[in-house]
């Protein structure tokens, strides 16, 4: 589908990102394709049509966003609002051969702030992805992506004392690995990421925020071995391990680690009215120069379908996230969500989501919870021109003696798509 209703807080026309589509699976036992959401029905009226060039079809689009903030700064007291005002250009391609598979993808995000220019950006992303058909079942994936990134105020890293938003770049490759022997699938999976972090100037105007001991990268690796007891349920184990490098050479600041994640899980698709995928396990993480962090794995979500006009999701995780809070090498970060998308109309919807998380910091007293809401309505008008309107609110309160930010901000988008 060339045409998806992007989540709450980025409500737009969203042509996918070039993605490596999976090569023929007829009659395989790992489809997942019985029951089909809200938000990945065909709608052939209202999607792209794309421009052809050879054996490619090149899908332009654009975004105009509006948005009033009531605390850009994500404080506590004193907040300052402003009208934000950002234009994303965007250009996907993707082949359109019979078999293998080649995407390409370039956007832009323009931010500006009607009363605060010190908190203007720009961002941009390139990428490319490919898939290589070996035969029925197997097949090599690949992608690579350079981003240039703004860091939002309201991210628990974000420096309070920053006098503007943080940027940094960050670069990504992949490879992936699927072999398919009837009953049994096994994906083994390589992943870099590299991050750097630029200087801030602090809000007065003395000093710099310094952000290079954030600089760092990330390696992982692991394997997934899937049985299929049913043409509609399969039961996995897998495991991922990782290298964790960063380039500082201060102690107290270095958080290079290994680490990895062991877990059994099962993804299905049983009737008309349920499908997800749910694993748990054990995950570790192991600190050059701090302590370890280890204890209940767990990521999951099931969708239920009561009609074909609506969808019902829930999800969950639990996981070890990277911290930059002074003496802490990170935090279990865990977080529960439900969402619900409803189609009033074939080119008419609306959508909710509630999430809740709370992050427990290892090695000081600090604990965050986070609550956020999201209402998206979004109006197709024709397969070029789309409407959205958005509202979020999200609420986070910091507790313990290294306490980090509490604040509550509200947002209203309201978004104007074109599509070629």
């Amino acid at each position: 589908m060339r045409l998806l209703m992007c989540s709450a807080a980025m409500a737009c026309i969203a042509l996918t990102v070039p993605q490596a589509v999976q090569a023929q699976d007829l009659g395989s036992n790992f489809k997942r394709d019985k029951n089909v959401s809200v938000r990945q029905r065909p709608r052939p009226d209202y999607e792209a049509a794309g421009q052809k060039a050879g054996g490619f079809t090149l899908y332009p689009r654009i975004t105009v966003d509006a948005e009033y903030n009531d605390n850009i700064y994500a404080e506590v007291t004193g907040k300052d609002d402003d009208t934000i005002w950002r234009v994303k250009p965007e250009l996907a391609v993707r082949s359109d051969w019979s078999r293998h598979a080649l995407g390409l993808f370039a956007g832009g995000n323009l931010i500006r702030y009607s009363n605060n220019g010190s908190e203007d950006a720009e961002e941009y992303t390139v990428s490319a992805n490919g898939r290589l058909d070996i035969a029925r079942g197997s097949n090599i994936t690949g992608s690579a992506q350079t981003q240039n990134l703004v860091e939002p105020r309201t991210s628990p890293d974000a420096p309070t004392a920053a006098g503007k938003p943080v940027k940094y770049d960050l670069n990504q490759g992949s490879i992936v690995l699927t072999k398919e022997f009837n009953r049994l699938r096994v994906t083994g999976r390589v992943e870099d990421k590299d991050f750097n972090y630029k200087d801030v100037p602090q809000s007065d105007g003395t000093d710099t925020v310094d952000q290079d001991f954030r600089d760092r990268n990330e390696l992982y690796y692991g394997g997934k071995a899937e049985y299929a007891v049913g043409p509609d349920t399969a039961v996995y184990l897998s495991a991922t391990g990782n290298k964790k490098d960063y380039d500082t050479n201060v102690v107290a600041s270095d958080r290079s680690s290994d680490g990895y994640v062991v877990g059994v899980g099962a993804n299905f698709d049983v009737s008309e009215l349920v499908r997800g995928d749910v694993q748990v396990g054990y995950m570790k993480q192991t600190y050059d120069n701090f302590g370890e962090i280890d204890g209940l794995n767990a990521v999951g979500r099931v969708e239920w379908f009561p009609t074909q006009l609506t969808t019902v999701g829930v999800n969950g995780s639990r996981t070890i996230e990277e911290s930059t809070a002074a003496d802490s090498q990170g935090y279990i970060s865990n977080n529960i969500g439900a969402s619900i998308d409803h189609e009033l109309m074939r080119n008419v919807l609306v959508s909710a989501a509630y999430s809740h998380g709370k992050d427990n910091y290892k090695g000081v007293d600090r604990d965050d919870k986070r609550d956020n809401f999201s209402a998206t309505a979004t109006y197709l008008l024709n397969r070029r021109v789309g409407l959205f309107l958005t509202y979020n609110y999200l609420k986070q309160d910091s507790s313990g003696a290294q306490a980090g930010a509490s604040f509550k901000d509200n947002k209203l988008i309201a978004s104007v798509a074109l599509q070629f």
